[in-house]
């Protein structure tokens, strides 16, 4: 990785009017809003659309759940089918309206090796602009088998569509992301008797940087 990020910055300096792949994005307008602010203000205007955007919930209580499921109502006001790989079977979706589940795609996989394998498939499908891989439930056995070149498959398809990939993970993963957020919120059990919207706006974020700087938001 310090290999990349010092070929990058020569770069920059060689080519100073050379862009990212995710610069270029950003100039395009290349994002899709998700509705809430913090989100919205760490990623720069929302999730990139042709990217993986990794968002790391390395505890319980973290709020990944809460976050997941309002990414999810957002697209559903604007339209938009979405699809949830659901890596663990785990999605528990009585607290989803009807008007959401009519627009979901819920794919059950018991491994995640089921789960890469349908993410897959189901990013070829053109009709499906929002794709969600939860895998923050599978043990650590099953992400050992995962390797990076299964990530960079998963971004050469994607890069060449608009759609948005968000991949939920209990740990840093994936080393094509275009963003990488840390949950990092603690919510105790009284917080399920509160209220969602009062919850969201609670949420605590940390962006990781390319070059192993973070910044904090909450």
């Amino acid at each position: 990785m310090g290999n990349i990020i010092q070929l990058r910055e020569l770069l920059a300096k060689r080519f100073p009017g050379l862009k990212t792949r995710a610069e270029e994005r950003l100039n395009r307008g290349n994002l899709w809003a998700t509705g809430l602010p913090q989100l919205d203000e760490v990623l720069q205007g929302g999730l990139a659309r042709g990217g993986l955007t990794e968002i790391v919930a390395g505890q319980l209580g973290a709020g990944s759940t809460l976050l997941m499921c309002s990414i999810l109502r957002q697209a559903v006001q604007e339209g938009q089918l979405s699809a949830f790989v659901d890596g663990s079977d785990s999605l528990d979706i009585t607290q989803f309206e009807p008007g959401v589940l009519s627009r979901l795609l819920w794919v059950r996989c018991r491994t995640a090796a089921e789960a890469l394998k349908a993410t897959d498939l189901v990013l070829r499908d053109s009709n499906l602009p929002l794709v969600l891989l939860d895998l923050a439930g599978n043990s650590s056995a099953q992400l050992r088998d995962i390797t990076a070149t299964n990530w960079y498959r998963l971004q050469r398809i994607i890069e060449q569509t608009s759609t948005i990939c968000v991949v939920l993970t209990p740990r840093t993963m994936i080393t094509p992301a275009e963003a990488r957020i840390h949950l990092r919120s603690r919510f105790s059990l009284d917080a399920l008797e509160r209220d969602a919207d009062e919850l969201l706006s609670e949420l605590k974020l940390e962006m990781s940087e390319e070059k192993s700087k973070t910044a904090k938001f909450a």
